[in-house]
């Protein structure tokens, strides 16, 4: 076949969507889900399995991570060297695994987030829970397949004497579908797995309710403590899916004068450290934590963070309330157990179906080894056997190995052996050939009978397999599920009940005057000034905003080059002196100016224009940033700027524009819009927007004239529809062609 021939056209469409299925596929079955009957995803499979063949097993001595790696990687899984890394980390962290398959020697991280030390520096070894998951692999339990590059041969399975899946949970986002599956108490695992093994082969899949006699819940780690009622529990395990709350654990520790002080002994499953107490202390230095005066991090091997509350008259169930409701001390711990099956096929499992899943991969894994033992007692036998029917004469055997040119068909002939115990009897050392050997043989013929009559008993009855396997269920119980590594680390109890208004009431709110002059100086004065004349600037400067609000509100600030920016009043400078630029703040574009200073109302909604007559309504809620660069809420192209931002409060919209015509059109009219360039408000030929008001139209719309104020309630003339020219404004409208005061 030519080059060009081997070329074919093929439709775009077609070539990706069947090369993302393929690499989504591999990404689901070859990386991201675990297997259901190992718990194991392949990166972990294969560590093991390479840790096993360069023998680190827990009686052995350790070897460098970098050895282990490059194994890895160079037989088994051909990735990057800092991903195999860090699941070897992942394998070996006490804090992460509730029972670690990798024990290491060196920096492995902590708890605080902080990284392992590199590969080169640390090593590792197998622990006895690994052991346990790759026992038997040696004994035709599992199937091999051939390596990424033919040279070398992997397990597709391990054997998994333990339940890995739900002792030590797994995590995993693929293309399209994830897995979360919180750790859990192996022995609680291991005794419901004995339980169902007990029961008849026949009969149907055990409910959650009963399950949960057994598997209390997740067990965690790093312990905490699960606020979570069973009915929550029997959903979620039912299902496959659901959350649980998850809480730290604490205490109060009692100080002299009755003093106290709260202490933090376990924090969340995957909460960093270092990351919770920096987020605590920002909380206090934002004043959102009224009811708390300090916290330290007195932590050394074991967590101990110190919470100091502001009196000792306050409860500490409520501060502990309030720091669960706004830090990761009380966390959702996700629970989907999207696993593959003994298929390959991904898919959600309750928990009594992975628990059968684990169950049916033992029962064969059981039955594997033992015709493999079976098999080798066999062949033991048959030896055994020759052995003995060559002891009743031995002289004559040699004779015949002296003097026979075929000695191999003489001693098949005259002892009616077969080839292989003819090979066997000529490969005899002659230090064999003594009476007490004969003694040993007859006894290992007799437990070989034994052993025979077992195996074959075991693989012709299943009750007696299912037998076997509650058995060495419970002996796995009794070896990892008692003892520090087994006891219960995460308790389950019920969230006490605390009053709302204890929360709520120890807020400090305060009245303060935000003044921001003409050239963008801002502060907060205390109090509300009712005077504007006693507020002074510097010198040229002039007052532009002036707002009386509280200290816990947070502000609105618009520019002309459409940006909202949020800020806080409790971070605005004092009032000694004139304040400090509002672009310390913030970061203002340069040549933008100041539009508007508004306090932010959570349920409000504002009116937002440019200067060409563009417009649209944005609620509050969603124009306030987190950042300093805030927000692009309105668009506004080269020559335009916004130019008004007004509360919209009623239920018609006045727009008059620089050639002082007017325009009344009901305020439904206009867009609701979180970012944008609106819709045409008013059309002009010549000029641009002046001001706009929103109001309600049975009360009439107002301006002021002099000291007093006018209002026109018969607006028929000025009606209309959005986007029109409108009509002159009326007789005595400023000629400022503003609806209120100012610049």
């Amino acid at each position: 076949m030519t080059q060009a021939e081997a070329v074919r056209p093929i439709a775009l469409r077609d070539a990706l969507s069947e090369r993302y299925l393929a690499y989504a596929l591999s990404t689901i079955t070859a990386r991201s889900l675990p297997d259901v009957r190992d718990g194991l995803k392949p990166v972990q499979r294969r560590l093991l399995y390479a840790m096993l063949q360069l023998r680190l097993d827990p009686a052995a001595g350790f070897k460098k991570c970098a050895r282990v790696v490059g194994d890895v990687i160079g037989k088994y899984h051909p990735h990057g060297d800092a991903a195999v890394y860090d699941a070897l980390v992942r394998l070996a962290q006490g804090f992460a695994q509730r029972y670690p398959l990798v024990e290491g020697q060196g920096n492995f991280g902590n708890i605080d987030g902080d990284n392992a030390a590199a590969m080169r520096y640390t090593e590792a070894r197998l622990t006895e829970v690994a052991k346990a998951i790759l026992e038997g692999i040696d004994e035709d339990t599992v199937d091999f397949r051939a390596n990424y590059d033919g040279t070398d041969r992997e397990p597709v399975v391990l054997p998994a004497g333990f339940p890995n899946l739900l002792a030590n949970g797994a995590s995993g986002i693929a293309v399209g579908m994830a897995t979360s599956i919180p750790p859990h108490n192996a022995g609680e695992v291991l005794r419901a797995l004995a339980w169902m093994a007990g029961r008849p082969a026949d009969a149907p899949l055990p409910r959650a309710e009963e399950l949960l006699d057994h598997i209390r819940g997740p067990d965690l780690p790093t312990g905490g403590v699960l606020v979570e009622d069973r009915a929550s529990l029997l959903e979620a395990y039912t299902t496959g899916r659901g959350s649980f709350r998850l809480r730290a654990r604490w205490r109060r520790e009692n100080l002299s004068h009755g003093q106290y002080q709260i202490v933090v002994e376990e924090i969340p499953y995957q909460v960093p450290k270092a990351r919770l107490v920096e987020r605590m202390a920002e909380l206090l230095a934002q004043k959102k934590l009224p009811l708390l005066a300090d916290l330290r991090d007195e932590s050394a091997e074991e967590v101990r963070l110190v919470l100091v509350p502001r009196a000792r008259t306050v409860d500490p169930r409520v501060l502990m309330e309030q720091l669960f409701r706004l830090t990761d001390l009380e966390v959702r711990l996700p629970l989907n157990m999207n696993v593959l099956d003994a298929a390959g096929v991904p898919r959600v499992m309750g928990l009594a179906e992975v628990l059968d899943a684990h169950l049916r991969h033992r029962m064969e894994v059981l039955e594997r080894r033992s015709r493999f033992r079976l098999g080798r007692v066999l062949d033991r036998l048959e030896l055994v056997e020759g052995y003995l029917r060559i002891f009743l004469d031995i002289d004559r055997v040699i004779r015949i190995i002296r003097d026979h040119d075929d000695p191999k068909a003489e001693l098949v002939r005259v002892f009616s052996l077969s080839e292989r115990q003819a090979e066997a009897v000529l490969n005899l050392r002659l230090r064999n050939l003594r009476k007490l050997e004969e003694l040993e043989l007859a006894k290992e013929r007799r437990r070989l009978r034994r052993e025979k009559r077992e195996l074959e008993r075991l693989l012709a009855d299943e009750g007696a397999r299912r037998a076997r396997l509650a058995e060495e269920y419970g002996e796995l119980a009794a070896r990892f599920g008692e003892g520090p590594l087994g006891a219960r680390r995460t308790s389950l109890e019920e969230a006490p009940e605390i009053d709302e208004a204890a929360l709520e009431a120890p807020v400090e709110r305060l009245p303060v005057t935000v003044v921001c002059s003409a050239k963008g100086w801002i502060r907060a004065l205390r109090g509300h000034v009712q005077d504007p004349r006693e507020i002074r600037y510097k010198e040229g400067d002039r007052e532009r905003f002036l707002l009386h609000v509280q200290s816990s509100d947070r502000l609105l600030l618009f520019s002309s080059d459409g940006r909202c920016y949020t800020l806080r009043v409790d971070r605005l400078p004092g009032g000694r002196g004139h304040g400090e630029p509002v672009s310390l703040s913030i970061d203002l574009a340069k040549g933008a100016e100041i539009v508007a200073l508004l306090c932010h109302r959570p349920e409000g909604r504002l009116l937002l224009a440019s200067r060409s007559g563009r417009g649209f309504l944005a609620a509050e809620a969603d124009l306030l940033s987190q950042t300093r660069a805030g927000r692009q809420v309105m668009t506004v192209r080269e020559g335009d700027r916004l130019h008004r931002v007004v509360p919209a409060e009623g239920d018609h919209l006045a727009v008059v524009g620089s050639n002082r015509k007017l325009l009344v059109f009901p305020l439904d009219e206009l867009p609701r819009m979180s970012r944008g360039r609106g819709v045409l408000l008013q059309r002009y030929r010549d000029g641009h927007l002046a001001d706009v008001k929103v109001f309600t139209l049975a009360e009439g719309l107002s301006w002021p004239t002099g000291s007093r104020t006018r209002t026109l309630t018969d607006l028929a003339g000025w009606l209309g529809r959005r986007g029109q020219a409108g009509r002159m404004a009326p007789t005595g409208f400023p000629r400022s062609n503003r609806f209120a005061p100012g610049g």
